[in-house]
């Protein structure tokens, strides 16, 4: 959890690979360990990942990264 709620934002990313809805979980749990990530959810038939975070704690790179970390690829995306 973000010390400060005031500065969490909303971040979507597209991302790549999605083969069975089990990817879903594997993203949200490593993307929920990111320090300063308030809620993540995966929406499986779209392929996009919602991010709320703090940038000044974490930033989409950061979140970019922890997909890759699950095995999957992400990009920011615009809503």
């Amino acid at each position: 959890m973000a010390p400060n709620s005031q500065n969490i934002v909303k971040s979507m990313l597209r991302a790549e690979g999605f083969s069975c809805p089990s990817c879903v979980g594997k993203i949200e749990k490593q993307v929920g360990r990111l320090k300063g990530v308030e809620d993540v959810k995966v929406h499986f038939a779209s392929s996009r990942i919602e991010v709320e975070h703090d940038p000044e704690v974490v930033s989409v790179d950061d979140v970019v990264a922890a997909v890759g970390k699950a095995g999957y690829k992400a990009r920011a995306s615009a809503f």
